[in-house]
Order: structure tokens, then sequence, then C-alpha cells
């Protein structure tokens, strides 16, 4: 009786462990996410031919055709190993054991989600410059209402200047704001308008609302100074799948400790390809 329940417990915290890694978060919605068994992944791309003026009757040149490799080595490994006493195991009963499968997933996505945004220097710097007319700022910007919409607005410009309207209408676009920066939009946005105003006034905004052309997220995992901004799907983040939802409990007392272990871990790498970072931006915030 004893291995049947052993067997039913490993079935149900595997169970439970992948579905929380399913559940939506903001990683997903933004990023092209790719998961396989690749340990390096290629994303080659190719320079664009120069457009000549050909004369009838004339020879022309050939151009030569050149591919440059873009890849990233999936390499970074996070994991949660517990150790669970036998006799805490049979006192904490089903509903604790499903909330420790709950939190590692809750953890491990967070971890992927966290990497995300500290690989903001791999981004297009954005900064208060921007906001004045030139390009690739670094200089803090003070977050307030009556500024947000201009970030906005300035950042979609930017798009387009660097070619990218063509993908920001397919995909769209997001921001991933720091919670006191997520208030300040609903603040410019409860102001301005009577439809707006009403709306938000109202209802307010749960995990993220779109609003002027983009998909605004609110996190907690953002690094001091930064937010980020661009086209929806161009930030990538590659996951195995060998490692992703899958746990390893071992119930013959590991370590000569009476219990079981259970691990969970995810490997993972986040990159912003070369052609993919004139449309996402690191924004530069006080």
């Amino acid at each position: 009786m004893g291995k049947v329940n052993t067997l039913v417990y490993e079935e149900d915290w595997a169970d439970r462990l992948q579905q929380e890694l399913d559940e939506p978060t903001i990683f997903k919605q933004i990023c092209t996410v790719d998961i396989s068994d690749k340990r390096v992944f290629h994303n080659p791309w190719m320079t664009d031919p120069t457009v000549i003026s050909i004369g009838r009757g004339t020879t022309y040149t050939y151009q030569t055709v050149a591919q440059t490799d873009d890849y990233i080595t999936i390499d970074t490994a996070k994991g949660i190993p517990q150790f669970i006493d036998r006799a805490d195991l049979a006192q904490s009963g089903y509903a604790q054991q499903m909330y420790l499968a709950e939190r590692q997933g809750v953890l491990l996505n967070e971890e992927i989600e966290t990497a995300i945004y500290a690989d903001h220097a791999n981004m297009t710097s954005f900064g208060a410059e921007d906001l004045a007319g030139s390009a690739g700022g670094s200089t803090d910007i003070t977050v307030s209402a009556t500024n947000i919409d201009d970030i906005i607005r300035v950042v979609r410009k930017t798009i387009r200047v660097a070619e990218g309207e063509s993908l920001y209408r397919k995909n769209g676009g997001f921001f991933v704001w720091r919670p006191v920066d997520f208030e300040k939009l609903e603040q410019f946005a409860q102001a301005n308008g009577f439809t707006s105003a009403d709306k938000w006034l109202e209802l307010g905004s749960l995990r993220g609302m779109h609003y002027m052309g983009f998909d605004h997220y609110s996190s907690n995992l953002l690094p001091a100074n930064h937010v980020i901004a661009g086209v929806n799907k161009a930030p990538w983040v590659g996951i195995l799948r060998a490692t992703y939802g899958q746990i390893m409990v071992d119930t013959k007392d590991p370590q000569s400790a009476s219990g079981i272990s259970v691990v969970s871990r995810v490997d993972f790498k986040e990159n912003v390809w070369v052609k993919m970072k004139p449309v996402v931006f690191n924004i530069n915030v006080a």
C-alpha cells in the first residue's frame, strides 16, 4: 500500500507542476518562445542587396550574397531541489504537497522572466534624449502622468524610423512598466477623454491593458531603473523541452536521510536577435 501511495504522490506532483508552467505569463505574451531540445539555436540573417540602375544594353555586376550567423547557446539552468522528511510527508496532507509543486512552477517562470528583463543591455537604449528628439538616449526619464503618453508616442515613432512598422502592425507592441509607472498610465487614462476616463474610473485595470496601440503590463521583476518596450514577439527565449515542467523524485532516502527529494529545473536562454534589436527598447527611468 505504501508503494502505491508513493506512485500516486509522484503523479500528482508532475501534473500540478506542468499546469503551473503552462499558465500565461508576461514573457509568453511579449516573446517568441522556442521550446525544443536544441543546445545551440541558429538564426542567420542576410544583408539586403543594393538596388542599382541598369541601362539598356549595358552590363551589370553581380552582388555577393552575404549571410551572417546569429546564434545563441541554451545554457542557463535554474533549479529547485527540495527535501521532505518522511514523517512530514505523511502529516502534511494533499493540499500542502500541491502548494509546494505550484510554487516551484511559479518561481521557475519568474526566473525566466527576470532573466529576460535583466538582459536590457542587449536592447536599444532609450532615454530622456529620445523625448527631446535624439535617438539612443541613456539619461533616466522621470515617468509622470504628464509625460507617459510622450514616452509611448516616441517609442512608436522610433519603431517606424527603424522600419519596424510592418512588424508592429502584424504583432502589436508592448510595454512592461514598474507598478509605480503603471499607476501613472492609469492616471493619464482616467484624465483624458470621456470614454477612456469612464472606463478606467469604473473598472481600473487588472494585470495589463491595451492603450495607445500597445499592450501594457506591470511587473515587480524589472531591474532597478529599467522599463522595457517594443514589438511583440521580437524578444526571444529558448527553453529546453526535456527539463521544462519535468521533475525528478527520489523516494529512497536521498543522502541517507529519511524522506524523499523533489527536484525541478528549467534550462533556457534569452536573446534579442541582431535584426530585432532596433525595435526592442531598454527605457532608462529614474
